[in-house]
């Protein structure tokens, strides 16, 4: 039978009940014959709580302090559930980052894996126990406990896979697995038995939130079969490979990504001067702001529009950059909008399609949305538009380009 790696998010054990029906699951796989490790999250909002006492206390933390706090969720969980599956009969033995030696750099509160030490697990597996990790955390090479920040129980899931070379790495969390879009928008929107890692990172970096990027990325880099599957409902959930494969009857588009998170800048009347891009990202890049889309325009009076987004939480210090740098290089005036969405095609088809970027421009004029600015990769066509006409976008192009639930009531 299979290892496999099982990962339950904070949802999932948000409770002692919900800690129960986990338990209850995991005893249907260890009856299967199946070596199981569980990797798992601290109860649902309990490292906000932490992470509030810590603000109480002092408004700037010390990082070593506070991952010494946090880590102490998944500590929680770990224990509850070892304790619930020996309450069933099955043999359950739980350990932290730091028992297990995850041993990671010493940046606290966003610590990178180094290596893992898969000796202890491989003799407790051998010894026929259900092995429990606690997620996002591990210890650097002085014994001092690190966490691995956003997404760490993820990353922990895939890492541990890698290292033990589990057969697959299981996530459960609250959806049934990947679907072509986000059902709240539309509800048309179709689970996807199977997706590439490169898809899946593209719609991870474009807003979805079903997984976090660096798991993906870690998944990727070792090969770990990836399966999204739902806590609490059965199902085969989305399986997330490295295959490539496209059937004739595959679409091109897997996937159509939004965000609200977006805020376009401009700044206009620059002189058109070598190492003008230079002088208006360098500090916005200086600040710790990620730049997304850019677009630079010569006029004939020899000066450059330059225009560029950012996420919505950095727009107010990057136009108080921009202005700074606005006034240093003589340029007219700055000017930016909140007001706007990003909406993305994913698909490996693309590489072998033509004409889908025309086709998505035609489809988008058709229902009158003008398009503000575009960015393409070999997988991935980006515009941005108002933020009003974003689920009409959506629910268009996923129309358009046949991704809808088919109706079953035809045919």
């Amino acid at each position: 039978m299979a290892l496999i790696v099982q990962k339950f998010g904070g949802t999932s054990v948000g409770s002692i009940e919900r800690i129960q029906q986990i338990a209850k699951k995991i005893k249907t796989f260890k009856e299967a014959g199946h070596d199981l490790v569980i990797v798992v999250s601290a109860m649902s909002g309990e490292t906000n709580r932490l992470l509030g006492l810590a603000k109480q206390m002092s408004v700037k933390p010390n990082l070593r302090e506070l991952d010494v706090m946090v880590s102490t969720g998944e500590q929680v969980t770990i224990a509850l559930l070892a304790i619930a599956l020996n309450d069933l009969g099955v043999a359950a033995r739980s350990y932290t980052g730091g028992q297990v030696r995850i041993v990671t750099d010493s940046v606290h509160t966003k610590a990178r894996i180094l290596h893992i030490d898969d000796q202890r697990i491989r003799a407790d597996l051998k010894a026929n126990s259900v092995v429990i990790v606690a997620g996002f955390q591990g210890i650097d090479e002085e014994g001092n406990i690190t966490t691995l920040g956003r997404g760490g129980s993820d990353t922990t899931g895939v890492a541990l896979a890698a290292a033990l070379k589990a057969d697959e790495c299981q996530i459960y969390t609250d959806v049934d697995g990947v679907y072509t879009t986000d059902p709240r928008v539309e509800p048309k929107a179709r689970r996807l038995d199977k997706i590439t890692f490169e898809e899946m990172l593209e719609m991870a970096s474009l807003g979805s939130k079903v997984l976090q990027i660096r798991s993906v990325e870690f998944a990727g880099k070792y090969n770990v079969p990836l399966r999204v599957l739902h806590s609490f409902k059965e199902g085969p959930g989305t399986l997330i490979t490295i295959d490539e494969e496209v059937s004739m009857e595959q679409p091109i588009i897997s996937g159509i990504a939004f965000s609200r998170d977006e805020a376009k800048l401009t700044i206009r009347g620059v002189p058109d001067t070598p190492g003008v891009a230079s002088n208006i990202l360098g500090p916005i890049s200086n600040a710790n702001i990620e730049v997304d889309m850019i677009i630079q325009n010569i006029s004939q009076d020899k000066t450059t529009d330059f225009t560029f987004t950012v996420s919505r939480s950095d727009y107010q210090m990057a136009f108080d950059i921009l202005k700074e740098t606005a006034s240093k290089i003589s340029a007219k005036e700055v000017a930016g909008n909140l007001d706007i969405a990003k909406v993305s095609l994913v698909g490996v088809g693309m590489r072998s399609h033509a004409g889908v970027a025309s086709r998505m421009f035609g489809v988008l004029a058709k229902e009158g949305i003008n398009i503000l600015m575009i960015s393409t990769s070999e997988i991935k066509i980006s515009v941005l538009i108002e933020e009003k006409y974003l689920e009409l976008a959506v629910r268009s192009l996923h129309k358009a380009f046949e991704l809808d639930v088919p109706d079953k009531t035809l045919g």
